[in-house]
């Protein structure tokens, strides 16, 4: 091999030996990625999102312009995806991915669910895509939030919030799920089947408001086929007491604590009912 046949090869193997390296280097994101997900009604909602942070900076009204179409974080636009069909706004949206836009404001925020997942900030941003325009009101957060954050809370069986927060600002966004009639209509088919679901369908209803004479009769009949079980007493006086039945409310409030007795939930399902009791006319 001549000289510089020699260098030649030399300079190759550096320059490998450096890609390799570039190719390695792994250095912390200004905006990470986040993925947030939590079950909801009978299916669940998931938002990805990136993160950035204030650094510093003075966020709405500079950083973020008041009056501007925003991604809602950083890098691409912000993604939810809902798994079943939802109300926001009033409209209904159907189950599936949207981008999460934003137009913020002093007073008011305007919230977009848009159909174009694909897109990078708001590029490629039209309001023909958009499925759901409403208006929220921000309010004042303290400690100050250093780092975009999204999550999903409030939630109820048939209700939970998009929240928003960053800087001194936090939005909520409400959801609703479009599901009363089927549940119930899901109750009424598996309330047929061999293992019937007295127990889960009387939560149900009686959470919701919904049929409590006959959420009355599944409890009582959970509770024949687990005479023991001082939880399901508790629930039957619970709905019982909602129903405006009170002799039931107090027998089954009285059977609680006879049958939490000696158990592990004797304490705190004795307070359940003696505070259920002196609610009762």
């Amino acid at each position: 091999m001549t000289a510089k046949t020699l260098c030649i090869a030399v300079a190759i193997g550096i320059m490998a030996i450096t890609g390799t390296q570039a190719q390695e280097l792994k250095l912390p994101a200004l905006s990470p990625s986040s993925t947030v997900s939590s079950d909801f009604s009978t299916s669940k909602v998931e938002i990805t999102y990136s993160r950035p942070s204030m650094r510093g900076r003075k966020v709405f009204g500079d950083l973020v312009p008041f009056g501007q179409v925003w991604r809602t974080g950083a890098n691409a636009a912000t993604k939810v995806t809902f798994g079943e069909d939802v109300q926001i706004g009033g409209k209904s949206v159907k189950a599936g991915s949207y981008s999460l836009y934003s137009i913020p404001g002093q007073s008011e925020w305007e919230i977009i669910f848009n159909t174009n997942t694909g897109s990078w900030g708001t590029n490629g941003y039209d309001t023909k895509d958009d499925v759901v325009r409403l208006k929220v009101k921000p309010t004042s957060t303290s400690p100050t939030v250093e780092t975009f954050t999204i999550g999903i809370g409030n939630i109820t069986f048939s209700s939970c919030s998009i929240d928003i927060a960053w800087e001194n600002t936090h939005v909520s966004i409400p959801v609703i799920a479009d599901n009363q009639e089927r549940l119930l209509a899901n109750i009424d088919k598996a309330i047929n089947n061999p293992s019937i679901p007295y127990q889960q369908a009387a939560t149900y209803m009686f959470e919701t408001g919904q049929q409590l004479d006959k959420a009355l009769d599944y409890a009582t009949k959970a509770a024949e086929k687990n005479p023991k079980a001082y939880w399901i007493q508790m629930l039957r006086a619970r709905i019982a007491a909602k129903a405006g039945n009170n002799n039931v409310a107090r027998e089954a409030a009285a059977k609680v604590v006879d049958l939490a007795k000696g158990t592990s939930g004797e304490g705190e399902y004795t307070k359940y009912a003696n505070d259920l009791l002196k609610t009762l006319k």
